[in-house]
């Protein structure tokens, strides 16, 4: 079962070990993200960086959509993380259960404006989570689980 759905360009750090984590009782950190499933070193570097009371999988996003939709998944409490708006979309339309996602972290970069404390975006970003509104998704900002729960649509 997802406890959370959040996109986080940095992925697994401090945050998502030692907030999120504990606070929604997570015991599987699932990254879905293509290019670090093939990369040994960046998967090495972000299992330093799990806690130990969790699991970390890392898989493509089409293999995570795979195993979150395979019943066995459903004893599991996971946290699943992306590092782009287009990947939360492409999870959320393939993953029925995923029915809200937490804007956690989005570095600047070239084409993007600041929304929020954290949170950079692009007008392709835009287009998307405008699409995944339409489509009934909660999206709401928060870098921690104590701060205020601010939805998206509020800021663009």
């Amino acid at each position: 079962m997802i406890k959370l759905t959040r996109i986080d360009d940095r992925l697994v750090h401090g945050q998502v070990a030692f907030t999120w984590t504990p606070a929604i009782s997570a015991d599987c950190l699932l990254v879905a993200n293509d290019k670090v499933a093939k990369d040994e070193f960046m998967k090495m570097t972000l299992g330093l960086a799990k806690p130990t009371s969790a699991r970390l999988i890392i898989k493509t996003l089409a293999d995570a959509a795979t195993f979150i939709n395979d019943p066995r998944a459903q004893q599991m409490k996971i946290l699943l993380i992306v590092s782009s708006v287009k990947d939360a979309a492409v999870m959320a339309d393939t993953v029925s259960e995923i029915t809200s996602i937490n804007f956690g972290g989005i570095r600047t970069q070239e084409g993007s404006k600041p929304i929020a404390k954290a949170i950079a975006l692009t007008n392709n970003d835009i287009i998307v989570i405008k699409e995944m509104l339409a489509k009934g998704l909660e999206l709401e900002v928060r870098q921690v689980p104590t701060d205020k729960k601010v939805l998206i649509e509020t800021l663009i």
